[in-house]
């Protein structure tokens, strides 16, 4: 692994780390602007992944827009970092910023390549251990053990030990004792791909989802059509494409990835579009006022808005889209 000493050494890293691992990847980083530098597929596994030196850079918004993002692809968001501040991120510690799980490259490789993960969690006041909750109560019950006793061994209170039993995190030392007194096993495995995970453990002073609708340039008029034939739409900023769609009845089914706007912005953003829905195997599509004679532009579909009107229907606008939709 080549060492991470700046931004791009990092991105070479990660690249070739999901090249090991099997992944299916597409760069985006030399893109701006997207909230993220590469969207990577292994089976169903899609990771939104953004690669940082500091971790303390990753601005507020982009890391709601990443989680957006991640939710409408049914993805996984990802921070790969170096440092925090002045310290070097732990490989066997899971971190989080604004709700985003965060690795280092060496956690990472250890996560994806042997199936380690990590079980320490980063949070104010220090590093914690989450318990399994039902092992404990099992262990504690075997023995016969009170909560009160319970909590002297430990040293915490009682109202700790019930927190702890409900899969709370704790101090590694606490479940150090606990794990010597009751002699089994106690600390749960992190998984830095399970949803919500960072939320669980995030800086209480952070502000995971600020209410920010995005200012977009996508008619309503679209969004309208969209939403009353059943589709789930969702709208971005600072993306290559301009919005995101599924169809509400579909389990995470043909995510249409959307370019709006005039046809003569098209010719430049086709191939990213493509690139992307290939990875998320979704399906790209621009949609514009006038498409003229043309069917598609690079492979991506045209489709007028008067045509969406008529066809936004989920099985007939997919019908419409295998028509014109071709390889690059």
């Amino acid at each position: 692994m080549p060492p991470f000493t700046d931004r791009e050494s990092g991105l070479r890293g990660v690249t070739r780390l999901l090249e090991r691992a099997g992944f299916y990847l597409f760069d985006l980083h030399h893109v701006r602007p997207t909230p993220f530098d590469l969207i990577a597929r292994r089976d169903s596994t899609l990771l939104l992944i953004k690669v940082l030196k500091n971790v303390d850079a990753l601005d507020p918004q982009d890391a709601t827009l990443l989680r957006t993002l991640a939710e409408a692809l049914g993805a996984v968001p990802l921070v790969v970092g170096r440092a925090t501040g002045a310290r070097a991120l732990q490989d066997s510690v899971l971190y989080s910023r604004h709700g985003v799980p965060i690795l280092s490259l060496a956690g990472l490789e250890e996560y994806l390549l042997r199936g380690v993960p990590p079980f320490l969690f980063s949070s104010p006041g220090g590093k914690f251990v989450r318990i399994d909750g039902r092992a404990l109560r099992r262990a504690r019950e075997a023995r016969s053990l009170s909560l009160g006793a319970a909590a002297d061994i430990a040293g915490v209170s009682r109202r700790t030990i019930q927190l702890y039993e409900q899969g709370g995190g704790a101090d590694a030392e606490v479940v150090a004792r606990l794990e010597a007194f009751l002699q089994v096993p106690l600390a749960a495995a992190l998984d830095p791909f399970e949803e919500g995970t960072a939320l669980l453990y995030r800086d209480s002073n952070e502000d995971p989802d600020p209410d920010r609708p995005p200012s977009t340039s996508v008619p309503a008029q679209v969004v309208s059509d969209l939403d009353e034939n059943g589709w789930d739409v969702t709208l971005t900023i600072r993306t290559p494409f301009d919005a995101l769609a599924r169809e509400e009845r579909a389990q995470r089914q043909d995510v249409l990835v959307m370019g709006v706007g005039p046809i003569e912005s098209t010719p430049r953003r086709s191939l990213l579009l493509w690139q992307i829905s290939r990875v998320a195997e979704g399906i790209s599509v621009f949609l514009v006022p006038d498409r003229r004679t043309r069917t598609d532009v690079e492979g991506v579909p045209l489709v007028t808005y008067q045509e969406l009107r008529r066809h936004a229907d989920p099985q007939e606008l997919r019908e419409l889209l295998r028509e014109r939709r071709r390889v690059p």
